[in-house]
């Protein structure tokens, strides 16, 4: 075919043959009627041309037409395919003149198949050939000559011209089918980014989760191990407290993972308001909890953020403030905010040292997903403050 390669064999043109058969034979059969009915060369002469017309049937079918519905089709057979319809329709052409009629079904394929340059030549051919052979063969007079050349010239311009536009539509049917596939492939790649991305996402989700819950617990256990090992022999009924707070961590720990697991609430809030999660998580943590501002539901989302938050920022004063230090928590309800703060006493840090883990990036990631903040506010020897400032919605006015 013509114009630009197929951009990696994606392009494929379907073209309905059936349309493009009854065209060809209408045209054959019409050519075929005018050469058996002109009067003018003799009888023998005229069946010789049919008989040619005739032999292009065949050439057409076994040939021409597999040809057609290459993608792309074979140049060297293209043009041999060719080659071989006009040494059937130029002898015939040359004797009787009807058969030109026949160049509206040969000169559509030789842009079908063949490329720009090649198929200019072609039409020339098919087109300006039988009328210089038909004029030194029959020596017409000049007046038919004149005509049949204008005719002729007109043929090969028309020929052109459609020829072109058919040129242009193709190359435009290839870009857009390019494009289609580019299009395509960029779906696809979307598809699997955006996959990849929410398995990451999920991941993240899962590393945070776990950090904040079960994570936290085991670390709580550990430590209740060792104050009940450092009891056994002195403080047996501390010994036993901190036995019944392991077994009350453990518990809970069951029910985060079970929660994870569903994908659900954590456990905390499963059948519980913030606060009273928060109360319970204080006690634990024999830590305070203190609250301003009218107390309301709120959607699930900031509730889960605060309470995490809380759980991260205790771990971390537990682990790090040092064991004199003491640990107070804040819950402000605001209109449109939502406000949790932990504060401890204990020995601070640079907050602008503190590299890797899910600590205190999964904390801002959280309260970044609900469009929220989170601030880490210590100095060396003079505390730390955790803060997570979370947007809702203002509560409805009664009136």
């Amino acid at each position: 075919m013509n114009g630009p390669e197929r951009a990696g064999g994606a392009y494929t043109w379907d073209r309905s043959f059936r349309i493009w058969d009854r065209y060809f034979a209408f045209v054959w059969l019409a050519t075929l009627v005018f050469v058996l009915g002109t009067g003018h060369p003799g009888r023998p002469v005229r069946l010789v041309a049919a008989a040619l017309l005739v032999l292009l049937i065949p050439l057409f079918v076994w040939v021409g037409r597999p040809l057609l519905r290459e993608d792309p089709p074979d140049p060297r057979r293209a043009l041999g395919y060719l080659v071989a319809a006009m040494a059937l329709f130029l002898p015939s052409a040359i004797l009787v003149g009807e058969t030109r009629l026949m160049t509206f079904a040969l000169v559509p394929q030789c842009f079908m198949t063949l490329r720009i340059r090649w198929a200019l030549v072609a039409v020339a051919v098919i087109n300006l050939v039988p009328v210089v052979g038909w004029a030194l063969v029959w020596w017409p007079d000049d007046e038919a000559v004149f005509f049949n050349g204008m005719f002729a010239v007109v043929t090969f311009v028309f020929s052109m011209a459609v020829g072109t536009w058919i040129i242009r539509i193709i190359e435009q049917s290839q870009e857009r089918a390019a494009l289609i596939a580019e299009l395509d492939t960029s779906r696809h790649e979307i598809s699997r980014l955006s996959a990849a991305h929410g398995a990451l996402a999920e991941r993240e989700r899962m590393a945070r989760e776990i950090h904040d819950t079960l994570a936290q617990g085991f670390t709580s256990l550990l430590m209740l191990v060792q104050a009940v090992e450092a009891e056994l022999d002195d403080d047996i009924a501390q010994a036993r407290r901190h036995l019944a707070l392991m077994d009350e961590t453990a518990r809970q720990n069951l029910a985060e993972a079970r929660a994870l697991v569903a994908g659900g609430a954590p456990a905390d809030l499963h059948g519980a308001s913030l606060p009273d999660a928060l109360r319970r998580l204080a006690a634990r943590h024999e830590t305070e909890l203190r609250m301003t501002g009218p107390v309301r539901p709120l959607p699930a989302g900031p509730e889960v953020v605060a309470l995490r938050a809380c759980q991260e920022a205790l771990a971390n004063a537990r682990r790090h403030a040092g064991s004199s230090a003491t640990v107070g928590i804040t819950l402000t309800y605001a209109d449109e905010a939502l406000t949790v703060s932990v504060r401890d006493d204990g020995c601070g840090f640079d907050p602008h040292t503190v590299t890797g883990g899910y600590g205190l990036a999964g904390l801002r990631a959280r309260a970044t997903e609900v469009g929220g903040t989170a601030s880490v506010d210590s100095t060396p020897g003079d505390g730390t403050t955790v803060t997570v400032r979370l947007p809702v919605s203002p509560p409805r006015s009664p009136w």
